[in-house]
């Protein structure tokens, strides 16, 4: 809720002042429909608002509305990129785009509902937490160098037990976990920027020398540490949290203009298994970019941005769904659930899942790279749910996934006791169920129920072990709260 200013009239009756936040609000909708030239643009504004203004955390850092804003730039990015460059993207002239941005719109709107229900059955006051570190300086770092040289060890191990393969790669993210714990004691009481910087380029070094953009989540959890203890009135917090910014968007477009050359060469085993010869090739590439001309640099942004925009093959499902085929009633989500609910340790016989790839063949119409050539094409759970269900029950399982995960939001608060491996839990579980809007159902439902079950349940007996440590339980005893502060 949003308090305005008052002034006394008469006999202490309070006069309120009348906001200036509609007003904003409605005038950066307008001004955004009018670079546009498309009222979504405003639209998409109100549904950016609405993210931050109801989704606020009680306890850590904005997890939920910063995963909530991932989706959004997902939804809409071509239109406002179109608005402040005036570049088309080839998804508005080679697709009728404006159904899906509203399509995704609407799944975001459900997806805020069912947040704010869930968090709603699971109050975080009057929970006895302590405030005592988890871990000491120590320990901690021992506990990060230790994750950070076995990732590369339990990735192998993982892909030669399928049985156990998701399990094993899940506990790979307590790193992300030990490395937000990290950064959150960097930010406290004052920011030690020069460590922070350290880490976060040792971590983008070794993000650029996997096959994945793995360097994305150590900016993000940056990002996260320090708007956790943001105060708009502190300079330097705006100066961090831009270059962080600039620093996202430069590392993302040289990604996206090397990646392809620089996954060819993975074919080579030799490559494949030499950490320093992958970063040396990185180094070359990233030189030879940072030669190219303007022109092909602005290729290389729109490029980048197609790539984000995730509304592409999704546009081009409605115009076949259900013209030419039909809807699916469910199964496509019924298959996910089942196979979720079918772990291959219990079941080691059972199919393996569709490619996202073929989904795109089948309900877009388009023949795009495949298993054929060892990747996918995303389709997205909401391109999946319009192809069950149709609008508007299409929502629905969206509002309660959104349910769902607002429970396990609010539900790891209350019962993990350790309140900073409360929030460090919540906001890796969070980002990485959360963040992206492009993700299928199948990976959706089976990351975020591998996570809850095997890194929440890591997580809760650590804490049941700290608190059983002698001298913790005094300290629990007294540190009951009616209200716990926003940046316990």
């Amino acid at each position: 809720m949003i308090r305005t200013p008052s002034v006394a009239l008469g006999r202490g009756y309070p006069l309120r002042q009348p906001s200036l936040l509609p007003f904003a609000l409605l005038s950066a909708a307008i001004a955004t429909s009018l670079l546009a030239q498309d009222w979504i643009a405003g639209l998409a504004i109100v549904v950016l608002w609405a993210g931050w203004h109801y989704l606020q955390p009680e306890v850590g850092p904005p997890i939920l509305p910063l995963a909530f804003s991932a989706q959004w730039v997902q939804v809409v990015a071509g239109i406002f990129y179109y608005a402040f460059t005036g570049r088309q993207l080839p998804a508005m002239y080679q697709s009728d785009y404006r159904p899906m941005v509203l399509i995704g719109s609407g799944c975001l709107v459900a997806l805020l509902v069912g947040l704010k229900c869930g968090t709603r059955l699971v109050k975080v006051k009057a929970v006895p937490v302590t405030r005592a570190a988890a871990f000491s300086w120590p320990v901690l770092v021992q506990l990060y160098v230790a994750s950070v040289l076995l990732t590369g060890f339990l990735r192998a191990l993982a892909w030669s037990i399928p049985q156990l393969t998701q399990p094993i790669i899940v506990f790979t993210y307590l790193r992300f976990g030990l490395l937000f714990l990290i950064f959150r004691r960097l930010c406290r009481p004052r920011i030690e920027w020069g460590w922070l910087t350290a880490i976060l380029v040792g971590e983008v070094v070794l993000g650029f020398t996997g096959y994945f953009a793995e360097f994305r989540e150590a900016l993000v959890i940056a990002a996260l540490a320090l708007l956790e203890i943001f105060d708009r009135r502190q300079l330097q917090h705006w100066l961090g949290l831009g270059v962080l910014a600039v620093v996202v968007f430069v590392l993302g477009l040289l990604w996206m203009s090397i990646k392809g050359e620089y996954r060819g060469e993975f074919a080579s085993w030799e490559f494949a298994n030499s950490r320093l010869e992958r970063l040396e090739r990185v180094g070359t590439l990233a030189s030879q970019w940072l030669d190219t001309d303007f022109t092909s640099l602005k290729a290389d942004v729109d490029s980048m941005m197609h790539r984000l925009w995730a509304v592409y093959y999704p546009a081009l499902a409605l115009r076949r769904v259900p013209a030419i085929l039909p809807h699916e009633h469910g199964a496509l989500l019924w298959g996910a659930i089942r196979h979720v609910l079918t772990p291959r340790l219990l079941f080691p016989d059972k199919a393996a899942p569709p490619s996202d790839s073929e989904l795109v063949r089948k309900y877009s119409g388009v023949w795009v790279a495949g298993p054929e050539q060892g990747t996918t094409i995303a389709f997205g759970y909401a391109a999946e749910a319009y192809v069950d269900f149709g609008v508007p029950w299409m929502f629905l399982p969206v509002l309660l996934y959104g349910v769902l995960m607002g429970f396990v939001y609010h539900g790891f608060l209350r019962v993990i006791r350790h309140r900073e491996l409360a929030v460090a839990l919540a906001t890796i579980v969070l980002w990485l169920s959360l963040g992206q809007f492009e993700r299928s159902w199948l990976k959706t439902l089976g990351l975020s129920g591998t996570m809850i079950i095997y890194l929440g349940g890591a997580v809760i007996l650590i804490d049941r072990y700290l608190l059983a440590m002698p001298g913790r339980r005094g300290r629990l005893a007294r540190a009951v709260t009616a209200r716990p502060e926003r940046h316990l």
